[in-house]
Order: structure tokens, then sequence, then C-alpha cells
């Protein structure tokens, strides 16, 4: 699955290439993963999405497209109900942070010596973007993590 996530995950493929029932595989994965096969994938393709967003210049519809959706409305919708924000959204964020981050390591402060931020701000964002999240990313925790510490 995590090879390739532009397939489309055929229940009873999956379950005849191990040798189980479409029922005892969903049940195993399920109880091994916390999530139902269909529910993992497409966690799969948002976070795949995500990783394009922040490293590629390609548009919505083709990352949707490299995510193995084919329609770009549901790709947003799934983007969004994951993450919190839309996919465009996502992408000004993280190259403004990255842009923000670069500015800050160069030794470049503010006049009250903060970077920039609004703490209370930053801290309500990442708290919004978890609970809408199904599973939070690493990446997200490890933001968390190095705000709050």
């Amino acid at each position: 699955m995590r090879e390739d996530v532009r397939g489309e995950l055929s229940l009873s493929e999956f379950a005849q290439s191990v040798n189980l029932s479409v029922w005892r595989l969903c049940h195993i994965f399920k109880s091994d993963v916390g999530m139902p096969p269909i529910r993992y994938l497409r966690l799969l393709r948002m976070e795949r999405a995500r990783n394009l967003l922040e490293s590629s210049f390609l548009s919505v519809k083709e990352i949707a497209f490299q995510v193995g959706l084919n329609d770009e409305s549901h790709f947003v919708r799934d983007f969004k109900s994951t993450y919190g924000f839309s996919p465009a959204l996502y992408r000004t964020h993280f190259k403004n942070n990255q842009t923000e981050a670069a500015h800050n390591s160069n030794g470049n402060k503010n006049n009250n010596g903060s970077n920039g931020t609004n703490p209370n701000k930053v801290q309500q964002e990442l708290v919004r973007a978890a609970k809408n999240s199904l599973l939070p990313s690493i990446h997200l925790v490890v933001c968390m993590v190095s705000y709050l510490s």
C-alpha cells in the first residue's frame, strides 16, 4: 500500500493475496493498524500529498492525480478534513513558515526578540490541525514538541 498510493484498493484481491476472507483481513488490519484498510490508504494518500505540496511545484490537480484521486474537489475535501487547511492554503503556510525559519536562522529578530510569530496563534493553529486530523502526523507532533519546549 505504501509503495503505490495511486492504485485502487480492492479488498477482495488484497484478502486473496494473503489467503484471508475480506472480513478477517479487515478485522486483523484494524486491530494491528488501528483503522480499516480504506481509511489507512486515505491517510497514506494525504501524507503523500502533503509531502508533494511541501517539496514540489505541482498544481493541486496534479498532486491529486499523483496520489490516486482523479476528482480535485474530493481531494481538497479529504485534505482539508485531514489537515485543517485546503491544499493551496497548506502550501502557502508551509512556504511562509520555511521563509520565516530561514530568516530567523540568519540571526534576524524583530524588536521584541521573539521569532515574529504570535505564540498563542501558532499554538491554536497546531491544536486545531491536530483535532481535525484522523491521525496527527509525526511532523505535527514534532512541531508541537519543539514549539512547547
